[in-house]
């Protein structure tokens, strides 16, 4: 019974560890979207001398940029804590945020058109780093050859930036491997077909691949 209610209360942290990165997620996909709006309206107004109305702008969403900034940062930071890796991309997009802020802030208080625009092009710049590292990592599992079956050699290729190389990492809402209880059938229903936010990989990994995968998993559980 004591097992039993000790893996529910695990199940339920998981849940709702899982549900928290989950919005956090879409609260930082959101406040990206609403910074980069602000400051491209504001970038245009000053580029087509408005100052009149670009003082009325910024003053209307003083409150709201405060919040959408500090909420972009925030997340951002706890987003990059549950990164196994620090890549050389990731590294690009912080130093282009951080010195798009005080651009930013120089460009509109002095009405410098040239920092205001270098600003704007370095946060959208920041955001595309983002789209072209999710890009790299699609292309690196096409290139994983039908003909590999050994499953440590998948897993550290396909699953370990979610999962990590002990099956704890539990990263955007991904499970603990070391707490599994599913069999191994379930498990391959899982990898090929995703679930959730987990990346189906039906259509880069063969059956045998899948199995391969499945059971190396069973070598992380917890003894």
């Amino acid at each position: 019974m004591t097992g039993k209610i000790r893996g529910f209360l695990v199940l339920l942290i998981v849940q709702k560890k899982k549900k928290m990165e989950s919005g956090i997620r879409l609260t930082h996909l959101l406040v990206v979207v609403l910074f980069i709006l602000i400051y491209l309206i504001k970038t245009t107004l000053l580029l087509l001398n408005k100052q009149e109305t670009l003082m009325k702008f910024s003053k209307m969403v003083k409150v709201p940029e405060m919040i959408v900034s500090i909420l972009f940062l925030v997340t951002g930071i706890y987003m990059l804590t549950q990164v196994p890796e620090i890549k050389s991309l990731l590294i690009i997009k912080i130093v282009a945020v951080f010195l798009s802020i005080p651009l930013a802030v120089i460009g509109f208080k002095k009405q410098n058109k040239i920092l205001a625009v270098a600003s704007l092009l370095l946060i959208v710049g920041a955001y595309r780093l983002a789209e072209m590292s999710k890009k790299q990592k699609s292309k690196s599992m096409s290139t994983i050859s039908k003909s590999t079956v050994n499953g440590a050699e998948l897993y550290n290729k396909s699953c370990v930036s979610c999962h990590g190389t002990d099956g704890k990492l539990a990263l955007m809402g991904a499970k603990d491997l070391s707490q599994s209880v599913m069999d191994l059938n379930a498990k391959m229903e899982i990898i090929k077909n995703g679930k959730n936010a987990m990346t189906p990989f039906g259509a880069m990994l063969n059956e045998a691949q899948i199995k391969a995968v499945a059971e190396y998993t069973e070598t992380l559980k917890s003894k």
